[in-house]
């Protein structure tokens, strides 16, 4: 077996086998493989693709390319969950707390924002004394404990995954199904839940820009995971404008536990409350939808929901008093509104109208206006500003008003803050006739699916 002859295998069309794609991996992880080779040969999977079969070889060799994390001591099922990336997407501190409350246990591994993508690591950091690094050991205890805790992906899950991604990132091979699918369900077999629920984002703010993509995206990775031995369900929502009011770290926290307290963002807690149903049937705590839906709408209009995310931030050194009170998070020192007038001198069909509607939201702009104040990272040793970001008054499909207050823009540097307000204006346009809202759920995808 070489090299050279699986690249041209695929180049043609033909379908690998196991232990074909085994060696392609290996080879490349020991460094036995250079990197022209695998260029040649992502580029050929590009074109080519991959079938159901060769895509799960892809991802379980990947997986096993390092360290699998050793679950078994947490007590119940363990139910991941994983959003494949938006604006303003905070699921994950809003999921957690309602599953931990109804007694699922939640361990999870989250990463870093790069890019326009925010990271659920870099908005925990901005409670004050939250510890994201802890030792297995400390995770697998808290997780016992209080049936939750998020940490730092610390262990060496699925190496393989960032040396090719890192190469897919420079050779213009990203946006291959099989190639995405297989680097997120690689790193979620290797941190070793029973069960995974998928959120796979369609938008102009997601990977996946039209539903059709999204669902061979959730279909491929549904049968990745069934193959794998996992119950493995994906919703496929919108991510055509931000999700929620808030977008950046610490905004976003606080619009989080807003939701806890039931008075969240309607899209925002819809996504939460649907990916929160499915989480519990996979761990066998409901049998049905409804079931599910009532155990969830109890965690948060008790207060227990809320009261968990407190015990999760004392648990892992933060000030539970900050989630309490919200007031206390720091601020940036500078701000300017976005009103109706501002976004309807943008729009020729709108300029000399009273009313208008917010018809499209480039949203993918809308993470850079978040960069461009300093909320995200360009490379990974970017500093980000916890502080900054962007607080929306208005949605797609709704009506705007010459002096409403669209959105308001949070910066610590008066010409950041200029550059991202004019970003901000040519990301949305309006539209003088009425617009109909996008859908929020638009499919689950279950292995009855395939």
């Amino acid at each position: 077996m070489n090299t050279y002859d699986l690249i041209m295998k695929k180049r043609n069309g033909l379908a690998l086998t196991e232990e074909e794609i085994v060696y392609i991996v290996n080879g490349y992880t020991n460094g036995k493989i250079p990197d022209y080779q695998m260029s040649a040969f992502l580029m050929a999977v590009y074109f080519q693709g991959m079938n159901y079969e060769e895509t799960t070889f892809l991802t379980m060799a990947m997986a096993d390319s390092g360290d699998r994390l050793d679950l078994s001591g947490i007590k119940g099922i363990k139910v991941d969950k994983h959003s494949t990336g938006g604006v303003g997407d905070k699921t994950s501190l809003i999921v957690g707390p309602i599953l931990a409350s109804l007694d699922v246990p939640v361990a999870k591994m989250s990463g870093r924002g790069l890019g326009h993508t925010g990271g659920t690591i870099d908005k925990l950091e901005g409670i004050p004394g939250f510890q994201t690094s802890i030792s297995e050991e400390q995770f697998v205890a808290q997780v016992n404990d209080i049936r939750l805790s998020i940490v730092g992906q610390t262990a060496n899950l699925a190496p393989a995954d960032k040396l090719i991604y890192a190469l897919r990132d420079v050779t213009a091979t990203v946006d291959n199904v099989s190639l995405i699918a297989a680097s997120i369900m690689s790193k979620k077999l290797a941190a070793g839940a029973d069960a995974i629920v998928l959120d796979v984002k369609v938008g102009t703010g997601a990977f996946m820009k039209t539903v059709d993509d999204a669902k061979l995206l959730a279909k491929t990775m549904v049968a990745i995971g069934t193959k794998a031995g996992r119950q493995t369900i994906a919703v496929i929502t919108d991510m055509n404008e931000p999700l929620g009011n808030a977008v950046g770290n610490i905004l976003e926290v606080k619009e989080a536990v807003e939701c806890l307290r039931g008075q969240g963002e309607e899209r925002l807690l819809k996504v939460s409350k649907i990916l929160s149903c499915y989480m519990l049937m996979a761990a066998g705590k409901a049998e049905d939808l409804e079931e599910a839906e009532q155990l969830v709408e109890n965690a948060i209009q008790s207060g227990a929901a809320f009261q968990k995310m407190k015990e999760f931030v004392g648990a892992q050194g933060g000030n539970p008093e900050y989630i309490e009170h919200l007031e206390k998070f720091e601020r940036a020192k500078y701000s300017v509104a976005v009103s109706g007038r501002d976004l309807m001198e943008q729009t020729d069909a709108c300029k000399n109208l009273e009313t208008a509607y917010l018809a499209a939201c480039n949203n993918q702009e809308i993470g850079m206006v978040s960069l461009t104040l300093g909320g995200g990272r360009e490379t990974k040793e970017s500093v980000i500003d916890l502080t900054v970001g962007i607080q929306l008054g208005k949605h797609l499909g709704d009506c705007i008003k010459e002096d409403d207050c669209v959105a308001i823009l949070y910066g610590n540097d008066k010409q950041r803050l200029a550059n991202a307000k004019e970003r901000f204006l040519n990301a949305y346009s309006l539209s003088p006739n009425k617009i109909e809202k996008n859908p929020i759920i638009y499919e689950v995808i279950t292995e009855n699916d395939l």
